[in-house]
């Protein structure tokens, strides 16, 4: 119901105001509505899927991108409203003076407008000042109006917005939940091979760093695993396994001063963190202190790590594939208030979770970047 009254107030918006230069918010939040209409309907969906599991990934994921859409939409919302704000404090005194002398002129009775104290000549000049004038005051006044208007205009779209983001970041919450116990209640997994919980359990309990248990797992070959897609062939075109941004890059000095053989991707709270490729999955679970660590074996000698995952899905040796669900990001759910004021403050403080991602090739970690398309120079 709620984003059915924030569309109708976008449709209002964009018919009042033909003329108006700056709808890109406008425009941003509106695909951002009917991402989320979609969203939900998508949800509604899921519960009666088949495959309840790829169903609520989609659903996860559209709730994700509509709420970073409308995000985007408010923070510009905000930016022009500011930037008209200060239009109006720059020119404040002008302003003052012109509508001052429109008041006066208003006022005064019609003869007297038509008289100056020099007598004719003085009134014909001061007709031809007045001439020449009066299209620029009606420019200033009708550019006045417009500001006014387009103002108005981006308040009632935060205002709008606010019923309609506290639908989604629950309905959200509700898929998520939903995903979580979908993945839990699977059985019959594709399993690429068997794994033997002693070794495994040997490694994590022998390795002092990342590097020594990726290259102790490496060392742990399967008896088999097979994957028909080539994962060289994905180089430079694969999704990210979060929807994020670039914090750290290849090799890179983090926080912490150390030059990490991965990279950082920052993320908000609570992301779906998906397979980007056909995949084994090696490892999953606590590691040293990484949090939660997926590994995925995309292809023969290459191995993906993944770690800083609050929640982690699938099994030891399970075939996952490209777009599969394999843990959530930490962080709590935003409210309302949180989501507004981060949206309007614009300065990505939402994004306050990390995801480390190293690839390596027959154990020598490679730049994960050159293989992800949002990340390619």
């Amino acid at each position: 119901m709620y984003r059915v009254l924030l569309s109708a107030t976008l449709f209002w918006m964009s018919v009042a105001g033909t003329t108006w230069a700056q709808a890109d918010p406008v425009t941003t939040a509106r695909r951002a509505s009917q991402m989320l209409d979609k969203a939900a309907v998508t949800l509604v969906e899921a519960k009666k899927s088949s495959d309840r599991v790829a169903a609520l990934t989609s659903a996860v994921r559209a709730y994700e991108e509509g709420l970073s859409a409308l995000r985007e939409g408010l923070r510009r919302a905000t930016i022009r409203e500011r930037a008209i704000s200060l239009t109006f404090e720059s020119k404040r005194d002008r302003l003052s003076r012109l509508l001052g002398v429109l008041q006066t002129m208003g006022n005064s009775p019609a003869p007297l407008l038509l008289l100056h104290p020099s007598g004719a000549l003085g009134t014909a000049r001061s007709g031809m000042i007045l001439s020449n004038v009066a299209p620029a005051l009606q420019a200033e006044a009708s550019a006045l109006r417009d500001q006014l208007e387009e103002m108005a205009l981006l308040r009632a779209l935060q205002q709008s917005a606010e019923q309609s983001v506290t639908d989604a970041l629950l309905e959200a919450q509700e898929a998520r939940s939903a995903l979580s116990r979908a993945i839990a209640d699977r059985t019959d997994l594709p399993l690429g091979f068997s794994n033997d919980p002693q070794k495994m359990q040997a490694l994590v309990d022998s390795s002092a760093t990342l590097s020594d248990f990726a290259g102790g797992l490496a060392a742990l070959e399967p008896e088999a695993t097979s994957n028909p897609a080539d994962f060289e062939t994905a180089k430079g075109n694969l999704d990210l396994p979060a929807s994020g941004s670039l914090l750290h890059g290849f090799e890179k000095q983090d926080s912490s001063g150390n030059n990490q053989p991965g990279i950082v991707i920052a993320t908000e709270s609570l992301t779906l963190v998906t397979s980007p490729w056909p995949a084994t999955l090696r490892y999953k679970g606590p590691l040293l202190d990484y949090g939660n660590v997926v590994i995925l074996e995309p292809g023969r000698g290459y191995l993906l790590i993944l770690a800083g995952l609050d929640q982690s899905f699938g099994e030891f040796g399970e075939i996952v594939e490209q777009g599969a669900p394999i843990g959530l990001m930490g962080g709590i759910s935003q409210n309302t208030d949180a989501f507004l004021i981060s949206a309007a403050e614009g300065s990505g403080a939402s994004r306050q979770e990390s995801l480390y991602i190293e690839l390596r090739h027959n154990g020598t970690p490679i730049d994960p970047g050159e293989w992800f398309a949002a990340l390619k120079e």
